[in-house]
């Protein structure tokens, strides 16, 4: 009876297995959050609105801090000799490029965004020109 069960739970646990590998190592995911009742807007559906464009900018925020990681600075004073103020600031600097959005959706308040980005796209579309920079004052077009 015992041989039985063991034979029937083996055979379970191999038919559990897919039958490709799965490779989870070529996507990076993220998430981004923001509430809709903070945003700034003349009524309910320009908020969600805000709201939505402030989850997708947080998403790809969270992208660029596992791509390059986040540039941590803290300091704490000394007065003799007693701790005095302590601050530390977190920043993230990055492009990220070829990321998709996978679902957004409203959850009570907030806004939810939730990215995918493919390593491989995103180091194919790298090589494909120089990062130029954003300018600060919009230039005027005659459209």
């Amino acid at each position: 009876m015992r041989t039985l069960l063991f034979i029937f739970m083996a055979l379970v646990m191999v038919g559990c297995q897919p039958l490709t590998p799965i490779d989870q190592g070529d996507w990076l995911t993220s998430v981004g959050y923001a509430s809709i009742s903070e945003q700034k807007g003349r009524n309910e559906e320009e908020k969600q609105v805000r709201a939505m464009r402030a989850s997708k900018i947080d998403a790809y925020r969270e992208l660029a801090e596992q791509v390059y990681g986040m540039r941590v600075s803290g300091r704490a004073d000394l007065k003799d000799q007693r701790l005095g103020t302590e601050l530390t600031s977190g920043a993230v600097d990055g492009v990220i490029r070829g990321a998709e959005v996978v679902r957004s959706y409203k959850v009570g308040d907030s806004y939810v965004t939730e990215l995918r980005l493919d390593i491989k796209k995103m180091n194919k579309l790298r090589d494909y020109g120089e990062i130029q920079q954003v300018p600060e004052k919009r230039q005027q077009t005659l459209f």
